[in-house]
Order: structure tokens, then sequence, then C-alpha cells
């Protein structure tokens, strides 16, 4: 008797399971189909339409008339995501006058997809992390940045210059601050 009660529940338990894994299956199924699209093109916390909290990084450049050039790179890199992690993340933000200071055609041929990896190399280049003020990346002498590379910081007539670039201005953000550049950080690699 006892045998039978085990064989029973065992077999109560099997049903049981397969018919949650089939409601789940069906589920799954139409969801992957409704989101297939959505998933392809624009998925995870960087679409995600915030409109309570503190800006991000990202949101800061994307919100920026003089960084549409930045922003379209870091689009073509697919770095969206990263840029919106908890952090704290310190950005260099190069302005658009100094992606246009780089030699003819470089901008153009970074965006291109087949060069994607080197252009989210010269990205990732410009990431710190961190939340430092101007004032205290003073007391650097280099910063170890996001692609695993160093950036050089000197102090020059009492302003911090990052890797030859001057900070213009600094915006604080809900996952870290942007520091804006007058020149595009190109790591010893490039």
């Amino acid at each position: 008797m006892k045998l039978i009660k085990n064989l029973f529940l065992v077999f109560a338990i099997a049903v049981f399971f397969c018919s949650c894994k089939d409601a789940n299956k069906d589920v799954t199924t139409t969801s992957s189909e409704v989101n297939t699209e959505a998933l392809s093109k624009e998925s995870g916390q960087a679409f995600i339409k915030d409109d309570l909290g503190k800006p991000t990084v990202l949101s800061i450049a994307i919100g920026s008339k003089d960084h549409t050039t930045l922003v379209a790179a870091v689009q073509a890199a697919s770095l969206e995501n990263a840029l919106v992690n908890a952090g704290p993340l310190m950005v260099f933000a190069p302005t658009n006058e100094a992606f246009v200071a780089l030699p003819e055609g470089t901008v153009e041929n970074l965006l291109k997809p087949e060069n994607k990896n080197a252009l989210a190399n010269i990205l990732k280049y410009h990431v710190t992390p961190g939340n430092y003020s101007k004032d205290f990346l003073k007391k650097f002498k280099k910063l170890g940045q996001a692609n695993n590379d160093y950036v050089k910081i000197e102090v020059v007539d009492g302003e911090p210059i990052i890797g030859g670039a001057k900070i213009l201005a600094s915006i604080k953000a809900g996952n870290g601050i942007v520091h804006v550049i007058d020149k595009v950080l190109l790591p010893p690699s490039e």
C-alpha cells in the first residue's frame, strides 16, 4: 500500500510539473513572437524610459546638441547599455568640435560596421569607474580606463589635463559624472 501511495505521489508531481512547463512554453513563445523585433533593435536598460530619476551619463549626452557625434558613435558601437549601469561612471565626453578636429574621414571610417570593435575600444578609453570632480582629478597621475588602458593626467596652470584634453564643463549624473572635453582621447594602441 505504501508503494502505491509513493508511486501515486510521484505521478502527481510529474503531471503537475509537465503541465506547468507546457503553460510556460505557450506564454514564452507568445512573448518572444511579440517582442522579437523590439529585442533585435533596442533592448536593455538603456531603452527604458525614466522620467523620475536623475539622468544617466548616456541621457546627458543624448540631450546635448554638442555631443551628437559621440552619441552616434556610442550607438554604432552598441554601448548604450554600458553607459546606464549603476556605476559610478566617469565619462570624458568629447564635443562635436573635438571629433571634427580628427583627420578627415576618421569618424566616418570608425562608424562603419566592420570597425565596431576599434570604435568600442576608443569609446571605452573615455570611461573610467568613479565619480571624481574636476578638482579631485588633479590628485591623479593616470586613470585606468574601461578598455584596460591608462590615460595620463597632468596639471597645467592649475587645471587637470586628461590625455591632452581640457575639461570644459562637468555635469553630475545619476550614475556618475560627465566631463565635457575638447579633444577625442585615443588609446595608446590606436
